[in-house]
């Protein structure tokens, strides 16, 4: 009998042995969650104590409890709470706009169920019989309700792709009423394994879904119009560049995608050519880089929605700390698409005084039978040389030159946190960010800084009521800027805006033969002023935000925040360890001391790597030092030009090297 012919006898026969196999495998499979008290102590879920030495560290963010690995093997940073507050309070008013069309209401924990006071206040006592006849048509017209916890059948999908601990997914499924599930994924096995844990530690397993996959083919493999999800959140290590594509087609009609960009650097202009490689677009070092960050990003988005036919919508763009974040709705739409070119613009940034002038790509005009007609626009704006101090032009971008918020949206998120601020733990610094962006100018991109305008014509700085009330006073609009304290955000022309810099070095002059020539300030001064301004102070000059004090701009939250390091298996514990490193490699780089004793004291200071290895043949002539270093905490201080220090080991193999994981 042929091979093939006795698996097929087989078959039939094995089946029951089978099925029970596998029932016995689901019994021990669907045991209760793991004893928290136990997770807290470093035990597995399976009972086995922890490898010795391993250390995990639990923290309470929220309504979510979770744990992670003490070393770096999984990313954590307590300085994005901000980010994750914001982001619940965002899909929660989004959950309630979607829910809402559907005749379902979200119960918040905390607001106050406004229609129910509102009808006992209403109640007379006379109607109370006639109500409780009619109670149960009542109950007929009460609308559907979605609470924090529930999975609800027409609520909203939610993909974390990036989601490590899976402290993010955990959040959403314990404070945001109205989903329906939430697949929390990481490439990472060790994230993955974590993440089960942390599911069942809050009790979220019947919400979120664990996923070890690939963010990208995850989101390529849910391109179906029926298997796209609501709302998709990236928060990468680094640029979400590679993401965005399989982003804008995973969403689902009117969905929402919420993005975050830490490669700052490469955003703010320190990098132009890779900024293009990633976002398609060119940045420029200017004061108003973040802003100019925040609308590449958008660019980028709709640029890599355009090629479906696909077109977005910002809803809220925020610049804090170190990163970027965006929040937009995709929808689909041949003839909307037509309109992207001229929602885009080049800046033409003058080198000299820092003036900037937009150029959109297209243009749209009006035609007959109320239709828009598309066409390449006219430029450039600018002369070979700036007018104002005749320096030459950078050109920077495409960006987004459309409005990076909506503003409705921002008010229904801002409202429903200033009514229920104990929700979150940084909702005062959410209320005074969304403030300053209901303030600011929708419809005038970038920004220019007092420091700037002061500098680039070496006098005093004025006031910022000062330059506001001047800019109303001479019938223009000013406003500040959520991305910057000293911002200056007007519709006046840079004509205007120097001519009112010019009266004010009036009153403060500038000694003039210290001037140059050939600099901007002396060029720029030896014009006189065509607009006479007034400095006078005027009430509508102080922003609401500003009188309120609100915090508007946070101070750093705890000493050497910012981004965190990649996260790696078998990471080092952050801790005085890591600090000692830190203090050691702190100017490695800076010229070497001159003085000959001065650099032999300073090479001192660098532990042997030789010696700790046991190969070290100088002796007491070493130039660096033989005394016991402190554990884990030298191991690689040594300098770069280091003769008798072997070179640095390259990256284990199993390091991470794909996106990093929070």
């Amino acid at each position: 009998m042929s091979r093939a012919r006795i698996v097929l006898w087989l078959s039939p026969t094995l089946r029951p042995a089978l099925n029970l196999c596998r029932a016995r495998f689901m019994e021990g499979q669907s045991q209760g969650p793991p004893d928290a008290a136990a997770m807290e102590n470093g035990t597995k879920p399976d009972g086995e104590e922890s490898p010795p030495g391993f250390q995990e560290t639990t923290i309470t963010e929220g309504a979510a409890r979770i744990v992670f690995p003490s070393a770096n093997e999984v990313f954590y940073n307590p300085v994005q709470e901000f980010n994750r507050d914001l982001t619940c309070a965002v899909i929660t008013e989004f959950a309630r706009i979607q829910l809402a069309a559907k005749g379902i209401q979200i119960k918040v924990p905390g607001e106050k169920d406004v229609q129910k006071v509102i009808v006992d206040l209403s109640e007379p006592k006379e109607d109370k019989p006639e109500l409780k006849e009619g109670a149960d048509l009542a109950l007929e017209d009460q609308p559907r309700t979605a609470a924090v916890g529930e999975i609800c059948e027409e609520g909203l999908r939610v993909l974390e792709g990036l989601a490590a601990s899976g402290l993010r997914s955990i959040r959403f499924a314990r404070e945001v009423p109205g989903l329906r599930s939430v697949v929390a994924n990481d490439a990472s096995a060790r994230a993955v394994d974590l993440m089960r844990r942390n599911v069942q530690l809050n009790e979220v397993a019947h919400l979120v879904q664990p996923s070890q996959a690939d963010a990208r083919m995850l989101m390529y493999q849910h391109q179906k119009a029926s298997e796209r999800f609501d709302v998709i959140d990236l928060d990468p290590y680094g640029s979400p560049a590679s993401f965005l594509d399989a982003a804008v087609q995973a969403v689902s009609e009117g969905g929402m995608l919420c993005i975050t960009c830490t490669d700052m650097a490469v955003l703010a202009g320190n990098s132009g050519e890779t900024c293009y490689s990633k976002y398609g677009a060119m940045a420029l070092k200017s004061r108003a880089c973040h802003e100019m960050a925040l609308r590449i990003v958008l660019h980028s988005l709709d640029l890599r929605a355009n090629c479906y036919q696909r077109f977005v919508v910002p809803l809220l763009s925020v610049s804090a700390d170190f990163y970027v974040r965006v929040f937009v709705r995709v929808f689909t739409g041949q003839a909307k698409v037509k309109a992207s070119a001229s929602k885009q613009a080049m800046v033409f940034q003058c080198v000299g005084c820092g003036a900037f002038h937009l150029q959109r790509l297209g243009k749209a005009s009006a035609a007959s039978g109320g239709r828009l007609k598309f066409s390449a626009a006219c430029g450039p704006p600018v002369a070979p040389e700036c007018e104002h101090c005749g320096q030459r032009h950078q050109l920077g971008g495409p960006m987004w030159a459309e409005p990076l918020h909506d503003l409705e949206f921002v008010g229904r998120v801002l409202e429903a946190v200033s009514a229920n601020p104990s929700r979150f733990h940084t909702a005062e610094r959410i209320q005074g960010v969304l403030s300053v962006i209901t303030e600011e100018l929708p419809d005038v991109p970038l920004y220019y800084t007092l420091d700037q305008l002061s500098s680039t014509i070496h006098c005093n700085t004025p006031s910022l009521l000062q330059l506001r009330s001047a800019l109303l006073h001479a019938g223009f609009r000013v406003s500040l800027s959520h991305a910057c304290k000293n911002a200056v955000k007007t519709d006046a022309p840079s004509s205007a805006l120097w001519d009112i810099m010019r009266c004010w070095e009036k009153e403060c002059p500038v000694k003039r033969e210290r001037l140059s020539e050939s600099s901007p300030a002396f060029r720029i001064l030896s014009v006189e002023p065509r607009l006479q301004a007034n400095f006078t102070i005027r009430d509508d000059a102080n922003p609401s935000s500003r009188q309120r004090g609100l915090k508007r701009f946070q101070a750093n939250p705890e000493a050497n925040w910012g981004p965190r390091p990649r996260a790696r298996p078998g990471g080092k514990a952050a801790g005085e360890s890591v600090e000692e490193r830190r203090r050691l490699l702190q100017n490695k780089r800076k010229e070497p001391v001159e003085d000959t004793a001065e650099r032999a004291a300073w090479l001192k200071t660098f532990p042997c790597k030789r010696f700790k290895e046991g190969t070290c043949q100088q002796g007491d002539q070493c130039r660096y030092s033989h005394s016991a270093p402190s554990p884990k905490a030298t191991a690689e201080a040594a300098p770069t030009d280091c003769p008798e220090a072997p070179s640095q080991n390259p990256t284990e193999p199993g390091a991470a090297t794909g996106p990093g994981i929070e």
